[in-house]
């Protein structure tokens, strides 16, 4: 008996122990918070115990330990930018706990029920979102990536446009006979249409930055996958040079080269309504929500949510939406929305960017057929301050092979940050599918003839350029070009060309051949040699390249202002070597030999005075050398024709020229010096501005033939870059400066007339001049050297504005120029006042 009274009393401790400990262990518990991507530890991890809203404690390295005088139930883990955590505790677990944070995202805000309306407010001061915006500006954020010594971080960016808004009736339509299989894969949409996947594009780039002790970055494309065009770089890079990456701190966000206000912007109160909404959880984290609109509904801005940190006030994130009048050609509506992490207080890295057109060619009302075109970029793997072999700075040869960015499945899988879905899964099924139908592959074949202005005829042979087969001049009245080269694909690394031309009023046959090859496409070392005999306009530009090919715009207009007579026979051999030691800056060298006379001899005189001679043909030998840089351009393959993407990139060149008398019986030596920059610049929510700079000088006296002509345009088209209201060779110059200004307004102006706003038209200014000299050795060499003269007195000025966006709904490509002449008005044969129109096709 006593021994089982003992065994019950020994069964009663054993339990009471257990019970003790189990009650000891969960009134403590310990463990390490880490980064869920790279598991560095965190601190300032506040840590709640149960339901409490003060945290027990604030981490100041990655291991805690938590004390209680209740047991602990449940421990929450919350820290700023990051995603809460809560664990359930046990006596099993309450030890060696290892937590592990995610970041948060803007797109996982909670959302709130919104105050209706707006609240009105005598001034700006009294509005309690101002005050918020005023510790936005004072601790204004950087991007955090200038102030470390090396970095490197990885994008994930994913680009598809998808036809919207479509209905059985559409689906219908005899253009989609035998392609009606693509229907299958179409899903629907929020608005209960069809939605159909055309396009998808991933790409995955790495990036690598130094700031010191020398400045330098790469960003590399080393993996792409495109659905069924990886043939057509043309079409991948014009989808991707929609997108801007944007800085939502800066005055001004770029979209489509044009200036839209930002909210954040310093001056952003000018253009926007602010209301203070609530204060919200973003994942455990505090954040003012601030909702705002613009002023007015019918200029470039946004409306959307601010998403600031209650304690530092970075902004989290942010969106961004057009107003229904948004003024954009081809464009129905703006969506944006961006994600930022910020490390310290005043630096900020971004984390994500979705951009979303909607986009159609006709039609801005809401359910018309559309295409949403959308564009996700995902920021992760950032690493700092390690040390960077040189060697990535350097681009490589493989890098630009064609297979270098082809990856299999296995990669893809691994590196998308979310899964695709069934519908984008579906596009590169469809795509593959299509390629093989021969419907398709003729509208994809149109398509390219009208965009690349050639046709082509059998497999490696283009015909063209369709748009330059005829034209008409008064030397050989009516005109007929027929031309070919070598197309065997985009990343071709040489190309052949040649054409003919007919007149019927001369009765002359024309010609011009040209080869050209590249070596490597890591320098672009090139070389090309060609020769033409041709009737052309001289000094249609002022720093024009030495090309074999003439440009017949100027020698071949329909429709013009008086006669053209100022044009010459030329026949012309010219070599040629370029390579590009830095990325975007090339240097080209260019020989030339070609031999210049009057095209029409009774009305056009070009003979000039050599050693007490009279002659009528210039012999010309001259080497040239070019640098030519563009910092910023983009460009959409690696063959040895590119395409230049639109951008606010400029264009600089500095070119020197040689002429050497008696090479190959040329008749002069001399020394040309020339200069130009072209730069487009957002000016705020004042529009864009495109500045043209061009300056030169002719060291020796050389005939008419050879001197610099002020470029004019006696067409009643737009051609850039030239005077409107001059005459061919009214200015011929030894030395030169020119300057054209051209302010597009975007409708700022227009949007205050009540009437006219309504048609949506925007507004340009411009001013154009030039200043040069022309010495008497230069005019007395030439036999009709009086009549020509620099425009030195003065500086020559032309000036006037134009009216573009003229169209119907989201066709709007027309543009109408009014233009005037400053002065220099006592000249004969003159034209004071002028109107150009032409297409200008952009957004």
């Amino acid at each position: 008996m006593m021994l089982n009274n003992n065994s019950q009393k020994h069964y009663l401790l054993f339990f009471f122990l257990i019970l003790s400990s189990s009650v000891c262990a969960q009134n403590r518990a310990s463990g390490k918070v880490v980064d869920e991507k790279n598991n560095k530890e965190l601190t300032k991890v506040d840590i709640f115990i149960n339901n409490s809203k003060t945290p027990s404690l604030t981490t100041t390295s990655g291991s805690f330990t938590v004390q209680s005088d209740s047991i602990i139930h449940h421990l929450k883990f919350s820290r700023k930018n990051y995603t809460a955590e809560t664990l359930d505790i046990t006596p099993e677990n309450a030890e060696n706990i290892f937590v592990q944070l995610s970041q948060a995202k803007v797109s996982d805000i909670q959302e709130i029920v919104l105050q209706s309306g707006k609240t009105k407010y005598k001034n700006k001061k009294e509005n309690p979102a101002y005050a918020i915006m005023q510790k936005v500006w004072a601790q204004k954020r950087n991007n955090g990536l200038e102030k470390f010594d090396t970095y490197s971080y990885k994008e994930y960016e994913k680009t598809q446009f998808d036809l919207n808004n479509l209905d059985s009736a559409f689906m219908k339509k005899k253009i989609f006979n035998k392609l009606d299989f693509i229907f299958d894969y179409a899903d629907s949409t929020a608005s209960g249409r069809l939605g159909l996947p055309i396009f998808l594009n991933e790409a995955v780039y790495e990036n690598f930055g130094k700031n010191r002790p020398d400045k330098d970055s790469k960003r590399t494309l080393i993996a792409q996958k495109t659905s069924g065009f990886q043939d057509n770089q043309v079409i991948t890079v014009s989808a991707k040079n929609l997108y801007r990456d944007i800085n939502i701190y800066d005055n001004t966000l770029n979209y489509f080269d044009i200036g839209f206000q930002s909210p954040v912007g310093t001056d952003g109160f000018s253009t926007y309504d602010y209301n203070l909404m609530d204060t919200i959880t973003i994942r455990g984290e505090k954040a003012f929500q601030i909702r705002y609109q613009p002023k007015r509904k019918d200029i470039l801005a946004f409306q959307g949510n601010l998403y600031i940190d209650t304690d530092t006030y970075a902004v989290l994130g942010a969106t961004l939406k057009s107003t229904q009048k948004i003024n954009v050609n081809f464009v129905n509506s703006v969506y944006t929305q961006v994600e930022y992490d910020n490390p310290d207080e005043t630096t900020f890295l971004p984390k994500k960017l979705i951009t979303e057109f909607e986009m159609s060619p006709f039609s801005k009302k809401k359910g018309s057929k559309s295409i949403i075109a959308k564009r996700s970029v995902d920021y992760s793997e950032y690493e700092f301050n390690k040390p960077l072999d040189p060697k990535v700075f350097k681009r490589t040869e493989e890098e630009y092979e064609d297979q270098f960015t082809n990856k299999d499945d296995a990669y893809w899988t691994k590196a998308r940050p979310d899964t695709l879905s069934k519908a984008e899964q579906g596009v590169y099924s469809m795509l593959d599918q299509l390629q093989q139908t021969p419907k398709f592959n003729r509208m994809v074949k149109l398509f390219e003839t009208l965009g690349s202005r050639y046709y082509n005829a059998f497999k490696g042979i283009d015909i063209g350029p369709i748009f330059s087969i005829y034209g008409r001049n008064e030397v050989e009245g009516d005109r007929i070009r027929l031309g070919a080269r070598t197309y065997f694909g985009l990343n071709d690394t040489w190309r052949a060309q040649f054409y003919t031309a007919y007149g019927f009023k001369d009765q002359q046959f024309k010609y011009g051949v040209e080869a050209r090859y590249m070596f490597n496409k890591l320098n672009r070392f090139m070389i090309g040699a060609g020769t033409s005999r041709d009737i052309v306009q001289l000094g249609g530009q002022l720093t024009s390249g030495d090309g074999v090919v003439p440009k017949s715009s100027s020698s071949s207009t329909f429709f013009a202002r008086g006669e053209n007579i100022s044009l010459s026979s030329v026949n012309k051999t010219s070599f040629f070597a370029a390579i590009e030691p830095w990325k975007n800056f090339q240097i080209r060298v260019d020989g030339v030999m070609q031999s210049i006379k009057s095209a029409i001899p009774e009305k056009f005189n070009l003979m000039y005075y050599k050693d007490g001679q009279l002659r009528q043909t210039v012999n010309d030998s001259h080497v040239t050398i070019s640098l030519i840089a563009k910092p910023g351009a983009k460009f959409s393959q690696t063959g040895i024709d590119r395409y230049q993407a639109r951008n606010l990139a400029p264009t600089i060149v500095l070119r020197y020229t040689r002429g050497i008398e008696g090479l190959f019986n040329a008749d002069f030596n001399y020394d040309k010096l020339q200069f130009m920059v072209y730069k487009p610049f957002l000016i705020g929510s004042m529009g864009k501005l495109v500045v043209n700079f061009e300056a030169g000088k002719n060291f020796n006296t050389v005939p008419l033939a050879l001197q610099n002509i002020i470029p004019a345009n006696l067409s009643y088209g737009l051609v850039p870059n030239t005077f409107s209201q001059l005459n061919y060779y009214e200015f011929v110059t030894d030395a030169y400066t020119t300057l054209q200004l051209e302010h597009h307004f975007n409708g700022k102006i227009l949007s205050y007339i009540p009437l006219i706003k309504k048609l949506k038209f925007r507004e340009v200014a411009f001013i154009r001049g030039a200043y040069g000299t022309l010495s008497d050795a230069s005019k007395a060499i030439n036999v009709e050297g009086f009549k020509y003269s620099a425009p030195s007195e003065h500086i020559y000025y032309e000036y006037g504005f134009g009216i573009e966006n003229i169209g119907i709904g989201n066709l709007r490509i027309f543009r109408v120029d009014f233009n005037w002449r400053g002065n220099y008005l006592d000249r004969p044969d003159i034209s004071k006042f002028g109107v150009k129109a032409g297409f200008q096709v952009g957004f």
